[in-house]
Parts: C-alpha cells; sequence; structure tokens
C-alpha cells in the first residue's frame, strides 16, 4: 500500500492482478509440499507441475521459472538467435517492460509492427518478415500476447492465430506466445489450452496474475528446447533450489482458479459498463479483467486521477499520461467493485 494513503475503511485495489495473496488452500498445499533440489531435477513438485502444464497446453516439457520476464526471455532465446530478429507489437510486453532483455541476454534485434493490441494483421506482419541473406536482419521469430495487456486485456481470435500460424510455416520462422493471461483468453472464448499451444513453438504462462499464486511463470515447448531452457534459466540466476514450495501454489491455482476468472471478467465489465457515461471506456472492449480508462477528454490525466482515487481507497495505475488501467482479480469482491464504481465515478464527474 503506498504510504502516502489515507486511511479509509475499504480498500479496492485494482492496480494490477499481481497484488493477490495466497489463499487459505493454497498456503496449506505450499505447507505441505514434497520438496526436492529442483536444480538436480529432483524436486518431485516441480516435476509434477511441469509435466502437468506441458499436458495442457499439449506440448512435451516446460520448465518452471521464478518469473514471466525470465520465462519469456528464454523462450526468446530458443526461438531467436543472437543477431536474429523478433517481430513484435509496438505495445508488447517483451519489448516495452522488459527492460530490453532480449537485446541484452539474448543478443537478439526486435523491429515492432504498429501499435493495434489483440487486433493483428497476419498479412502486414508477413510483409514485415526478412529472409537471411547480407546484409539485413533475418527475422527469426514473432511473438505474439495473449491477452493483450496494454490493449485492454483484448483476446487475439484462434481464427487469427491459425492464419499467423501460417504465416509462420510459410517462411520458416517459429512463433512465441506470451501467455501471461492465456488463462483468461481460454475462460473468455472457450478455446482449449492446447488449441493454443498447437500453434505456437513455445509459450510463457504466467501463475501469479490472475491464477493468484505468488510466484512463477512456465516456458512451454518441445523436450529438446526445454532441455536447453534449463541451460539458459541457470546462466540468468533462474535456478531454484526447493522450489517445490513455490510450485504447490502454482498447483493448486491451476486446480482452483482457473475458471473463477469469468466472474473477474464479469466484474471488469459491470465497472466499464458504470464507467462507460464518462467516455473513458467502452464496454464492448472489456471482455477479460482489464478496464483500460482513456482520459484524452477528460479534465484529469491519468496520475492525478490515480492519487485522488488512492485517497479515497481505490487504486489504479497510470499507465501512461492520458491512460489509467483497473484489474479485477482473486482478490476484488463485489462489494471493492462497487466502492471503486462509486468513487471513480464521483472523480470522473
Amino acid at each position: 500500500m503506498p504510504a502516502d494513503l489515507r486511511s479509509t475503511d475499504r480498500i479496492a485495489d485494482l492496480r494490477s492482478d499481481t497484488v493477490t495473496r495466497p489463499t487459505a488452500g493454497m498456503r496449506e498445499a505450499i505447507a505441505t509440499a514434497a520438496v526436492g533440489d529442483d536444480v538436480f531435477g529432483d524436486d518431485p513438485t516441480v516435476n509434477a507441475l511441469e509435466n502437468h502444464v506441458a499436458a495442457l497446453f499439449g506440448h512435451e516439457a516446460a520448465l518452471f521459472a521464478p518469473s514471466g520476464t525470465m520465462a519469456n526471455q528464454i523462450a526468446l532465446q530458443l526461438v531467436a538467435p543472437p543477431g536474429g530478429e523478433l517481430l513484435a507489437g509496438a505495445d508488447a510486453h517483451v519489448v516495452t517492460y522488459e527492460l530490453g532483455a532480449a537485446a541484452v541476454y539474448g543478443g537478439i534485434s526486435t523491429r515492432t509492427w504498429g501499435s493495434d493490441g489483440a487486433q493483428l494483421d497476419p498479412e502486414r506482419i508477413a510483409a514485415m518478415i526478412r529472409p537471411a541473406g547480407y546484409p539485413s536482419v533475418p527475422t527469426s521469430a514473432i511473438a505474439v500476447e495473449q491477452t493483450h495487456n496494454l490493449g485492454g486485456g483484448g483476446v487475439v481470435p484462434l481464427s487469427v492465430l491459425r492464419d499467423l500460424r501460417a504465416v509462420a510455416d510459410a517462411h520458416g520462422v517459429a512463433l512465441h506466445c506470451d501467455g501471461a493471461r492465456i488463462w483468461h483468453a481460454h475462460v473468455a472464448d472457450g478455446v482449449p489450452l492446447a488449441e493454443y499451444g498447437a500453434l505456437f513453438d513455445t509459450l510463457s504462462v504466467c501463475l501469479s496474475k490472475g491464477l493468484g499464486a505468488p510466484v512463477g511463470s512456465l516456458v512451454v515447448g518441445s523436450r529438446e528446447r526445454i532441455t536447453r531452457a534449463r541451460a539458459i534459466r541457470k546462466r540468468m540466476g533462474g535456478g531454484m533450489r526447493q522450489a517445490g514450495l513455490l510450485a504447490a501454489a502454482g498447483r493448486y491455482a491451476l486446480d482452483h482458479h482457473v475458471q473463477r476468472l469469468a466472474a473477474d471478467h464479469e466484474r471488469a465489465h459491470r465497472i466499464a459498463e458504470a464507467l462507460a457515461e464518462f467516455g473513458v471506456v467502452e464496454p464492448a472492449r472489456v471482455r477479460t479483467n482489464l478496464v483500460p480508462l482513456d482520459l484524452s477528454k477528460s479534465a484529469l490525466d491519468a496520475p492525478t486521477l490515480a492519487a485522488e482515487a488512492a485517497e479515497r481507497g481505490v487504486l489504479i495505475a497510470a499507465m501512461l499520461p492520458r491512460t489509467a488501467r483497473l484489474v479485477t482479480h482473486l482478490d476484488v469482491d463485489d462489494e471493492a467493485v462497487d466502492h471503486a464504481i462509486n468513487v471513480l465515478s464521483d472523480l470522473l464527474a
């Protein structure tokens, strides 16, 4: 909680779904987890989680990593060699919020298409692909975000992903999915996880956002790629020892918190409908748990709105000067949603 937050009887923390706290059942799973040494490969709870997630997505193997950023960067190094090029959207997490890690750790060049959130144009992306040969930087991989963070939690349609897979195959490049919130896409569109998995060479999937685990993501791919991924994880400082304590939380989240994401989606849509009258959000575009507020025509900029809302017990994120974001999650109930709607409506009015 920010140090300058004034005392209030109610706090609605809508900054991110990363602020969730382990439930009682999850804490019990952590306390009773069987553990080993994961660097030696003998932590049974980690191994079981990796096998389970790989099977969910129809892949051969998976690797547990401490964070989504590390999982993404391991995956990118698997599909793009040093000197290779990654294509991604201009607002993609892998090029916007990971501090240039693809270049720093993988020697990977990135080139982006214009910001369009989840509205991808496979033909436009195909036209950007550069073949190998002097003096161009050859395109090695394409990255897609599902759901799209700065795209307001937008879901890339399955048909579009299939077209993009065909583009990748035709040009001999790999396709990576930053699936930090792919569980939300799965619940929103009803697409089986294995159908998503079949379209990508590598995926990173997060357990510590909407699913509510305290930490952890996984890299998903072929057995050969995940063998290489273990070496990259160690090189990046991601080898953990008795990591079964963390893996147990992730497995509990997968077993208990996936289908309940529909409640987060409903609450997010309720917020969007309530704030639509102020011209800051289009409810039809809010399909998952992210509610973007466009303040370009508002008297309040995002930092000011966030600061004034915090004083009244509602925490939101100022993403850009004129863009704020609200995120529903495991720890946001109906009372918190009502409180947020009342406070933000008052401020925006």
